[in-house]
């Protein structure tokens, strides 16, 4: 008890004034992005790599086709037609001797087909009768010749992506059994507020957390690891302790990030000895976010307590500071026909992507409602000047 009081007095007395860190919602998610260096890499088994972000570029051990090979089931063939038959080739035989003009192999898709081979003809465009074979062949139809598509060497996917199930499929073809993909940034939360209830119908000045269980698929869906939330109750001391002992690369703090008398999260920052990056943000709704580097590197990203808001914060400064961890670039925004701006400030607002591409806005899109956006497609981010630009939201796993 006398610990605690201790700290209420050094966080009352601490100075937590600071130079104006207001930026635009674009600077503030740029800002949020550069804010952390990408983590370390490391060497991942193939079938535990969907998902991850490719830590260096992905380079081809061999060349695709290794071979020329057939695209068809048929005869590869030399010269023009009638062609006597030769030979058979099968998936997985060897490259067949070289073909003479006016004779055939026949091949299976996928085989080695012989040097000279001009064209290949497939059965259903083939007559045949015993060992003579005719028909009309386009020359290099239906052969995929070595190194088509792509040569030993080649770079075939950048650094900076997120493997999905043709990636890993494309990186079993070039010949890797192991991929260097980026750690996934472990991100833990902090849900503070004495009016706020975990489970439960709430009595009358209480409120259900809804924050809570927004943020495992937020964070899921980002490509962070989400490492849980512990619930504080609006005290300076408890918040301080828990960024003391903070060991995640980003630590979400909701309802905290006001100036209210029970907003305590400035006054940790400062008694933490955190580096204070950005303070509000000029959109609507999510205005009252932070973001903080801790001396030891964590970043602190204070949340607006209203779930909204907090939703807004979350995609304008913990989705670009996870993707800058996870070293991938900032997503583009595609633009949108425009919306009515609102001056000095950005405004997010939930909307349904109509045929043809126009966009609607939807109604219930408040700092404390989460109606809208739970049924949008998308959010319309909305400049002073109107101009729009479409920002995707999570689906569902």
């Amino acid at each position: 008890m006398l610990v605690h009081d201790h700290s209420e007095r050094i966080a009352e007395q601490t100075d937590v004034h600071a130079p104006d860190r207001t930026l635009t919602w674009d600077e503030a998610r740029a800002a949020a992005h550069r804010a952390g260096p990408a983590l370390s890499p490391e060497l991942v088994g193939l079938a535990q790599t969907l998902g991850r972000v490719l830590a260096e570029p992905l380079h081809a051990l061999v060349a695709v086709p290794p071979v020329d090979c057939s695209a068809m089931d048929g005869y590869a063939v030399c010269g023009p037609s009638p062609w006597s038959v030769v030979a058979q080739v099968r998936a997985g035989d060897g490259v067949p001797e070289p073909l003479r003009s006016g004779t055939a192999c026949e091949v299976a898709t996928g085989a080695p087909v012989p040097p000279w081979t001009g064209g290949v003809l497939p059965y259903e465009q083939a007559w045949r009768a015993g060992e003579l074979v005719s028909g009309r062949v386009t020359p290099s139809r239906h052969v995929r010749w070595a190194g088509e598509e792509c040569a030993a060497g080649d770079e075939v996917l950048p650094a900076g992506v997120a493997l999905g199930p043709a990636a890993l499929g494309l990186a079993a073809t070039l010949g890797h059994d192991e991929l260097p993909v980026r750690r996934a940034p472990r991100v833990d939360a902090l849900v503070t507020g004495n009016e706020v209830l975990e489970v439960g119908i709430p009595a009358p000045g209480q409120v259900r957390d809804a924050i809570g269980p927004m943020l495992p698929g937020l964070v899921s869906w980002a490509g962070g690891s989400f490492g849980g939330a512990v619930r504080l109750v609006d005290s300076a001391a408890q918040l301080i302790g828990a960024l003391r002992g903070a060991d995640a690369e980003i630590v979400l703090v909701s309802g905290s990030s006001s100036r209210g008398p029970a907003d305590h999260l400035r006054t940790a920052l400062v008694a933490v000895r955190a580096e204070l990056l950005i303070d509000g943000v000029a959109c609507r709704p999510g205005h009252p976010q932070a973001l903080a580097r801790l001396p030891g590197g964590q970043l602190v990203i204070g949340l607006p307590g209203n779930p909204m808001a907090a939703f807004v914060a979350y995609l304008t400064l913990a989705l670009p500071a996870i993707t800058g961890l996870l070293g991938r670039p900032l997503a583009e925004l595609a633009p949108a026909s425009p919306l009515r701006g609102s001056p000095g400030l950005t405004r997010l607002v939930p909307v349904r992507v109509m045929h043809g591409g126009e966009v609607v806005a939807l109604p219930h899109s408040r700092s404390a409602m989460l109606r809208g956006v739970a049924a949008a497609d998308a959010l319309a981010v909305i400049t002073p000047s109107g101009y729009t630009r479409l920002h995707p939201l999570p689906g569902p796993a």
